[in-house]
């Protein structure tokens, strides 16, 4: 579904070819997608009345398309930002191409997302601590610890976002 998300989100953002939408992904997120990924889903959104997709005339070359989100499409990226279910919980794409997005969410529907990724960092982490525990191998229970604080780092993050918002840019 982060594809989708992010697709649906740049488009909402203005229309744009192919090629652009693909750049404006990876420049807004450093994920690159493959035109495997890219197209077949603008082909499905397309199919499902979310997109539009019109001919643009250039010189010397074949059209190339642009695509436009819909009104649907902005249902159903609303829809897909604010729903968050608990097995994708600990998926860090999806969560994070959600938070990305958040602008799009209103307050409520922004905590809940938090919340849901909180409660699945805290699960997580529990199970991890009662291995790490168990671990006789060193290098095993180093990573896991790893991955523990890791967990404890990224709920402070979350709680500073759902109290104060995202932190104000700095240019220095």
């Amino acid at each position: 579904m982060w594809i989708e998300i992010l697709l649906l989100s740049r488009l909402a953002r203005e229309p744009l070819h192919g090629y652009e939408l693909r750049k404006a992904v990876e420049a807004s997120t450093g994920r690159t997608l493959s035109n495997n990924s890219l197209y077949p889903t603008l082909r499905r959104f397309v199919d499902a009345g979310a997109v539009s997709r019109s001919a643009e005339e250039q010189e010397a070359k074949p059209p190339r398309h642009v695509y436009t989100i819909t009104d649907v499409g902005r249902e159903l990226l609303h829809d897909l930002l604010a729903d968050f279910p608990d097995d994708l919980a600990l998926n860090e794409p999806e969560f994070l191409s959600r938070v990305g997005n958040f602008a799009w969410l209103r307050e409520d529907e922004r905590a809940r997302v938090l919340d849901v990724r909180d409660r699945a960092l805290a699960a997580e982490h529990d199970r991890l601590t009662r291995l790490v525990a168990e671990q006789a191998d060193p290098w095993s229970r180093a990573v896991m610890q790893h991955v523990c604080r890791s967990f404890g780092a990224e709920r402070q993050w979350l709680a500073a976002l759902n109290t104060h918002g995202p932190e104000p840019r700095s240019d220095a």
